[in-house]
Parts: structure tokens; sequence; C-alpha cells
């Protein structure tokens, strides 16, 4: 028997969101990154992928079509018959409720690190638009956050801790919670 399964992510930086979304992928879920969808609309806007420019579009794309706008794009992605699809990297309440009235069967997971944790990993990672030190690394935190983040990571159905586990164990963890969703819708 099918379900029909779509799952959200919210997480800081760092966090893990790309392990949840590699673990899905696995387990045959379509992963549509917002973050990606950002980053395709400035390139088709003739833009430099830089992390000015995207919090700057990110910031112009909510002010002219409303809080939502983020995860409309990313909807543009996805055949609305597909069974298992994860929208990752969401940032407020209004892109979850966007999201989850198009696919009423939609679960939010919040995953969590600290700031050091996060800054460890992102500074291994060496992304064009990431930070060069920590206090960049905390003020795009906050700048996160003042989009909803925090409020939407609250009310999240699931919590993943992706701190003090094996990267292996973590990824466990995230093929775990994921099969389970798909018994459970």
């Amino acid at each position: 028997m099918s379900y029909r399964v779509t799952v959200c992510t919210a997480g800081l930086h760092g966090a893990g969101k790309s392990v949840l979304s590699e673990a899905a992928n696995s387990l045959g879920f379509h992963v549509v990154s917002l973050g990606d969808s950002v980053r395709s609309e400035l390139r088709r806007r003739g833009l430099e992928v830089t992390h000015s420019n995207i919090h700057a579009i990110s910031v112009s794309l909510r002010k002219e079509s409303g809080p939502e706008a983020v995860a409309a794009l990313a909807v543009r992605n996805i055949d609305e018959t597909e069974d298992l699809v994860m929208f990752d990297g969401l940032r407020s309440l209004e892109e979850y409720n966007y999201i989850r009235a198009l696919r009423r069967d939609t679960s939010l997971i919040a995953i969590h690190a600290s700031p050091r944790v996060r800054y460890a990993r992102w500074s291994e990672r060496k992304r064009v638009d990431d930070p060069v030190d920590f206090e960049g690394f905390m003020s795009r935190d906050l700048s996160e956050l003042e989009f909803g983040m925090g409020s939407l990571m609250v009310l999240a159905d699931y919590h993943l801790v992706n701190q003090d586990v094996t990267l292996e164990d973590f990824r466990r963890a995230c093929r775990n919670l994921l099969k389970n969703l798909k018994l459970v819708m």
C-alpha cells in the first residue's frame, strides 16, 4: 500500500538538514531545497550567488509576494501526484502553512545543534555563500531567525538533535524517523 508523505525540515545552518535530506532521498523521497530555489532565482535574475544576494532576494521575494514566497517557488519543483516529498530548509510558519495547505499530509521536523558544533561543521563545508568567521556565522543565524524560524522549530512535530552523536548514529536516527513516518501516514 502506498501512502502520501510530505516532510518539511527546519534548522539553522550546519544542524544536519542535508543528512536528513540524503536519508530521505535514499528512501525514495523527492527532496526540494528551498535554499536551492532561492539560488536558482538569483541565477535566473543574473545575480551572483553570495550570502548578501541570497538574503536580499529572500527578503525581496517575501516583500513582493508574501512571507510564503520562497515555499511557492519550491512547490513549483514537484509533481502534485508525488507520494514522497521533502521540502528542505523552511524558514517560517507561513512557508510551512503554505505547503500544508497544498499537501495536508505534512509533518515538520526540526533539527538542532549548538552554535559551536554547527560552526565547526560549517567551517569544513566551505560553500561559496558561507561566512568567513564566527561573528558572521552568528549574524547569519540572527537573520534566519528574523524570518521566523524559531517559532517554526518550536512548533515542529518531530525534533532531531544532532550533537554528541556520530554521523552514522544521526543518519540512522534520520532514516528511522522517515521510515516511521512512511508507516503511519
